[in-house]
């Protein structure tokens, strides 16, 4: 296993791990005992590499919101390839909100920093990307309205396993740009 000879890939695996658990079961549920189960790793390595739970949960989430920023480039470049309109916004929305997988990866976030402070900044760096990207399209009033109502998709899509109809979302995704 090339985890053992390499301490890098062994600490990362462990990080992978605990992502996948907190997607899983939120940051709530994590353990050293369950991140070293899922990376396959000795128990001791999880605290030999992490002095805390607070430490491994924040390696975890900062690896999450690295895939959100990497999601988040990826949808706006997208809108720009298709060109800015309130359909295109919309069927772009609806693609990704139909990822159930990937939507209750990036809710995990969401929710770290809801319970927990010190992540936070983790769980708004995509309202405040969303934000930053569209402003030049539509002006910081309109931009933050659009990130708010995305919030919100993104809450019915987590809860409900499927998102709003597309038509909806552009009906939507229209009136907040009028």
């Amino acid at each position: 296993m090339t985890t053992r000879r390499d301490p890098e890939a062994r600490r990362q695996a462990i990080v992978e791990a605990a992502a996948a658990l907190i997607t899983d079961a939120g940051v709530i549920d994590l353990t050293h005992r369950r991140v070293a189960e899922r990376a396959g790793v000795p128990l001791g390595a999880t605290t030999y590499y992490f002095a805390s739970l607070d430490e491994l949960s924040a390696a975890a989430i900062e690896l999450l919101g690295g895939q959100m920023d990497a999601e988040l480039e990826e949808l706006t470049d997208l809108v720009i390839e298709r060109g800015f309109s309130a359909a295109v916004l919309a069927d772009v929305l609806h693609e990704y909100l139909s990822n159930h997988e990937q939507v209750s990866a990036d809710s995990a976030l969401y929710f770290a920093g809801a319970t927990n402070p010190q992540l936070r900044a983790y769980s708004l760096r995509w309202f405040d990307g969303l934000v930053a990207r569209l402003e030049g399209y539509v002006g910081a009033e309109k931009a933050r309205a659009l990130a708010v109502f995305v919030d919100g998709a993104f809450v019915h899509a987590m809860l409900h396993e499927e998102p709003l109809p597309r038509a909806e979302l552009e009906a939507a995704i229209a009136g907040l740009l009028r």
